[in-house]
């Protein structure tokens, strides 16, 4: 996988002049085409790590539109290397949006039903994993893991040459994109920024201890980091007529599109905690762009979204 920059775009708000805050976005869902955004990063050391090895094959977990089967399916195809998804749900879901085009890509799915998914972290679901697949490179969940941090470390790398800033801000869902910005902010640059992480999903302070356990020696030193949890708009995958009108709304503003999934709860967390007086005047923040718009087609798929709101559905066509 070669190493793209991606850009850093500067928005405008009506909100960001009202209260005075230079507000920019990290494009890392312009990264690649199919493997967007932290996906690309988290799965790049992974890989190598995997080619380097005597493993034939790689295997992962997700849900039925998960954006990491996605992508990773699509990555494995790119690298000619047999891949697998665990999948929670139903074989129904086969011929879904994202799991058509995993298979597409090659992806051979195997579905479990929820009481086993929740093994997926447990040392024994995983020593049967590899009894079953043993010639297979086991990638978690997310693909957050030791060999994650590193790429994701890279963003901090490429915004000291790009801008300066005082806030960076990330929607958390795993865990390992936000491990890896503090990692790579407490290597990239002697003052440390604030690293501030919003949880997309309910009850997530368990989170804590996760990225806790993911961060290098380095990262462990950076204390000017927080995972907000108040922000996840009911759950993971959940948002109201009036969260996707807000999101739709900022879209038109800013020409960028964000998903209600991961990316647009992290543009409401913002734009309420502007309006608490969360920031200082003048504060220069940098979103990051994690990707996940291959989300959108699974939702209008599902009728929860209309496709003529999200004119700038990306093509996740390709051979």
């Amino acid at each position: 996988m070669h190493k793209p920059l991606s850009i850093l775009q500067k928005i405008k708000h009506p909100l960001f002049e009202k209260y005075n805050l230079d507000v920019r976005v990290k494009r890392d869902d312009l990264l690649h085409d199919i493997i967007s955004g932290n996906k690309w990063r988290k799965l790049k050391y992974n890989l190598a790590q995997l080619k380097k090895s005597n493993y034939q094959g790689a295997l992962t977990f997700g849900g039925s539109y998960s954006n990491h089967i996605h992508a990773f399916a699509y990555a494995c195809k790119q690298e000619n290397i047999p891949c697998i998804g665990v999948i929670r749900g139903e074989s129904d879901y086969a011929n879904n949006f994202t799991l058509t085009w995993a298979r597409h890509w090659g992806m051979q799915c195997h579905f479990v039903d929820r009481k086993t998914y929740r093994r997926r972290f447990e040392t024994n679901f995983i020593d049967e994993l590899k009894e079953i697949y043993p010639q297979h490179f086991i990638i978690p969940e997310g693909g957050s893991n030791s060999l994650a941090i590193p790429g994701v470390a890279e963003v901090l790398t490429e915004l000291q040459s790009q801008a300066d800033f005082d806030t960076l801000i990330t929607p958390v869902g795993s865990g390992g994109t936000l491990a890896g910005l503090i990692c790579g902010d407490s290597v990239a640059n002697s003052k440390q920024h604030k690293i501030l992480g919003i949880a997309v999903l309910k009850q997530a302070e368990y989170l804590i201890d996760e990225v806790k356990c993911l961060l290098t020696p380095e990262g462990l030193t950076h204390k000017n980091w927080e995972l907000l949890t108040r922000f996840h708009r009911g759950g993971y995958g959940k948002f109201s007529a009036a969260d996707v009108e807000r999101i739709i709304a900022f879209n038109e503003q800013t020409g960028i599109t964000f998903e209600p999934v991961y990316s647009g709860k992290m543009i409401l967390a913002l734009l309420d905690l502007i309006s608490q007086g969360y920031f200082k005047p003048y504060e220069r923040i940098v979103l990051l762009h994690t990707g996940g718009l291959q989300g959108l087609g699974g939702m209008i798929e599902q009728g929860r979204l209309s496709a003529k709101d999200w004119p700038s559905l990306p093509n996740t066509v390709e051979d």
